[in-house]
């Protein structure tokens, strides 16, 4: 990491080491079957802009789309882990993978009494989003831990889903910034996130890692 960070402006340096301070997976946000990509794209920059690292999108009939003009480069700075093959249950994979990590699921939905305010966050936690119209499958609300529900005092049953996004981020950051979780990256997990950024960043960086390998014979 600090022989490929040396490429890049005193600037970006500083901006790569305070902005990973703030980065966590204690919180992962999943998006199951979106099918418009101003959405997909709006939730994938709001969650660079809340620290969270990860974002899970299933992919059963819907292929994961966005728009560069609503992300602003987002994509960069985030990982995206895509459940998408062809014939096999991408929602089960990716609820059994994100479990195996050790992770809560909370699906969203307005069919529920339990608002996110009442979320618990003594676990790892991951949000689950449902489709524009149709909201998250029934496999997801019956291997989910929790379902929430955003309070809403109008008319229209659903916030849109990049709106709810969102809400939630905000919410869940907002009380792990006030609580005393250890939800920040490990010092390892900030290495492997900073060679990322810098391998998106420098245009020549395969040529710097090879030639860092062949001098250390890493």
């Amino acid at each position: 990491m600090e022989y490929v960070m040396q490429f890049l402006s005193d600037n970006k340096q500083s901006l790569f080491r305070e902005t990973v301070e703030f980065r966590t997976r204690y919180a992962t946000v999943v998006l199951e079957d979106l099918y418009q990509p101003h959405n997909a794209s709006a939730v994938m920059r709001t969650c660079d802009c809340f620290g969270i690292q990860d974002i899970h999108v299933i992919e059963n009939r819907n292929t994961w789309t966005s728009s560069r003009d609503v992300e602003r480069g987002s994509s960069k700075w985030i990982n995206i882990h895509r459940y998408n093959k062809p014939g096999q249950n991408n929602t089960a994979r990716c609820l059994q993978a994100l479990k195996e990590k050790g992770y809560k699921l909370a699906a969203t939905t307005p069919h529920t009494e339990m608002t996110l305010e009442d979320l618990p966050l003594d676990e790892p936690i991951a949000l689950i989003f449902g489709t524009e119209k149709g909201g998250v499958s029934d496999e997801v609300l019956e291997n989910s831990d929790y379902h929430i529900k955003i309070p809403m005092y109008g008319f229209t049953e659903s916030f849109n889903i990049s709106v709810a996004a969102a809400i939630c981020m905000h919410t869940i950051r907002e009380k792990l910034n006030k609580s005393e979780i250890a939800w920040r990256l490990s010092e390892n997990e900030k290495v492997d996130v900073m060679i990322d950024w810098c391998s998106k960043t420098l245009d020549r960086y395969e040529k710097y890692e090879k030639v860092y390998r062949e001098r250390f014979k890493a």
